[in-house]
């Protein structure tokens, strides 16, 4: 079952399938080793990775898994960073956020109008009942933003990660969907 990805708007931002012409932004991105110093994987070495990521999310489409959206600031097409649903599974009616955005972008509050866009389709499309986001303990600022999308902290993962030799534990966040607020007031 294909699920298509979706073209959201915000008041700043529009969120739009990926396509080839991402390639240059995206590894632009995943090889800033600041912006993933607390990711699950080191950053990117080789621009092969770009296109690789691009067909994966044309896989999770196809395979109905999941969509990752690219996000761009409705101002000037900016390319700020994407958004993703994935691990959808219609049974269970879950699914899990993930997000990753340039440097220049943070502290504006783009993550959080973003993934409450995403969140949205994904509650009214998709019928969800839970949707899961995990943080590394030491990322403060994406735990604020999953707090300020409604999200409860579940859990501690302890030492699940270990890229290049460094250790660290996640949080798990839950949001269900009685405690979903769509609104911006919080």
């Amino acid at each position: 079952m294909t699920l298509a990805t979706p073209t959201l708007t915000t008041d700043r931002l529009r969120l739009r399938p990926f396509g080839d012409a991402d390639a240059d932004a995206l590894f632009a991105l995943h090889s800033n080793a600041f912006v993933l110093r607390y990711w699950d994987s080191p950053p990117w070495s080789e621009r092969s990775r770009a296109a690789r990521f691009l067909a994966a999310c044309r896989t999770m489409a196809e395979e109905g898994t999941g969509a990752r959206v690219a996000i761009d600031r409705a101002s000037d097409g900016e390319f700020l960073g994407w958004c993703s649903l994935s691990q959808w599974n219609p049974d269970f009616r879950s699914a899990s956020l993930g997000y990753c955005f340039t440097e220049a972008s943070w502290g504006h509050g783009y993550a959080t109008e973003a993934a409450r866009a995403v969140l949205g389709w994904a509650f009214d499309a998709l019928d969800l009942n839970r949707v899961q986001a995990e943080a590394d303990t030491r990322n403060i600022g994406s735990a604020r933003v999953l707090e300020k999308l409604g999200f409860v902290r579940e859990g501690t993962l302890r030492e699940d990660c270990i890229v290049n030799g460094d250790v660290s534990d996640s949080w798990v966040y839950g949001l269900l969907r009685r405690e979903w607020t769509p609104d911006t007031s919080h």
